[in-house]
């Protein structure tokens, strides 16, 4: 999301803000891994836009981050005398941001026993919220403090963005080739491309970025974010909710999934109930199961307990991190979570937990070298216009140190 678009879309009647923001974690940055590995909670995209890109357009100014130290240098933290920090993990709605504009010194909002925001002059070690007010916030709130709930909340997510983007706007005009039911839900912005599409957004919106294109013959049953500069590619089926991020390009079958940005799924193959990072790709005919032949609850690797954890789901399929990529014809099972930077291929079901920077498949895996991963996202990217930084070097060797631990060296 442009942060043009972001500045001129008046989204409430709060008074412009000068107070500085600073998004912070919280305490459930391990339970979002892997893909709080490379970027701060904030910056998870769920609905059309980040979490960040939420606040910032709620608040109608820029915000700052506190988060892991070796994340700190790509995205610093701006520390003023007087800051309110915000919970990264909550989304931001009217009333709650209506409490936050008018939090005074050393007040702070709370859910139940989970601190929201707080408004205060201390450094970061000194902060004592026994002696803060605490005010109760008792409406319903959006919080993501799983990996799955990117995908299983994402429908609530997109309706928001929808309501909060189009607001008070006039989508650019659905050409005629197209079949379309429920016209009032589908707003397309500025230089989008949708021709000889079936669009319908009669269950839940269809947003179509800036300089996106659906592809002739797609089939779109919303909820659907399709970001800037976004493709659907030619006879893609997309059942929502699904978010697919800014540059991705996406075919086949996508059923209630999340592509955070530039990222491929390209060909045909099933992706159901998932999330993917940046700079992945998917082979042709790349299929995952998100249902148990024994309809049980799908159990997923949980990097906080370093063990299995319950989801409460019956749909759940593939979370891959950051630059991870699989080969043609590549099956995943039912609740699989890949690390960043693993490559993936061969016949067979890889287990449920490949951790970062692994290579191989079910029949084995080795290490996939630094020097290796780094020549390949330094190709990737720089197809797309976007340099491999020594900030980008950085995080990723962290990452590859952080994972040794689940990798069998």
């Amino acid at each position: 999301m442009q942060s043009k678009k972001l500045k001129c879309i008046l989204t409430s009647n709060f008074k412009k803000n000068i107070m500085n923001y600073i998004l912070f974690d919280g305490p459930v940055r391990n339970q979002l891994l892997p893909f709080t590995y490379t970027r701060p909670v904030a910056d998870i995209r769920v609905g059309i836009l980040t979490i960040r890109e939420k606040w910032e357009l709620y608040l109608q100014t820029t915000t700052t981050t506190v988060t892991e130290d070796y994340l700190a240098d790509k995205y610093p933290m701006v520390e003023l005398e007087e800051n309110v920090m915000l919970n990264a993990s909550y989304l931001p709605n009217n009333e709650l941001v209506e409490l936050i504009v008018g939090l005074e010194k050393n007040q702070a909002i709370f859910k139940d026993e989970d601190i929201i925001a707080f408004y205060t002059t201390d450094t970061q070690e000194a902060i004592d919220f026994d002696t803060y007010e605490a005010i109760e916030f008792d409406n319903d709130i959006t919080k993501i403090e799983h990996t799955w709930e990117i995908f299983s909340k994402n429908g609530e997510a997109i309706l928001q963005d929808f309501e909060l983007l189009t607001k008070d706007r006039k989508s650019e005009p659905i050409p005629t080739s197209n079949n379309i039911i429920a016209p009032e839900n589908i707003f397309i912005e500025e230089g989008a491309v949708v021709q000889f599409a079936t669009l319908n957004a009669s269950a839940g919106p269809i947003y179509i970025g800036k300089d996106a294109e659906i592809m002739e013959g797609s089939l779109v049953r919303g909820p659907l974010a399709l970001c800037d500069h976004a493709t659907l590619k030619l006879g893609a089926k997309i059942y929502g909710p699904t978010t697919i991020g800014p540059h991705s390009k996406v075919g086949g079958e996508v059923n209630n999934s999340v592509l955070f940005g530039y990222s491929n799924k390209g060909h045909d193959g099933f992706l159901g109930n998932s999330v993917i990072g940046e700079w992945c790709n998917l082979g042709a005919d790349t299929n995952n199961s998100n249902l148990k032949n024994n309809y049980v609850e799908v159990k997923l690797w949980d990097y906080e307990t370093e063990r299995f954890a319950k989801t409460g789901l019956q749909f759940c399929g593939l979370m891959m991190g950051d630059h991870s990529k699989c080969g043609i014809n590549t099956m995943f099972n039912t609740g699989t979570v890949i690390g960043v930077n693993a490559n993936i291929f061969g016949s067979g079901f890889p287990r449920n937990f490949v951790p970062s920077y692994s290579w191989g498949g079910a029949s084995g895996f080795t290490t996939y070298l630094t020097s290796k991963a780094f020549e390949v996202a330094k190709v990737v990217m720089a197809r797309r216009g976007v340099a491999f930084t020594s900030q980008d070097e950085a995080i990723l060797t962290q990452v590859f140190e952080d994972s040794k631990k689940y990798r069998k060296e």
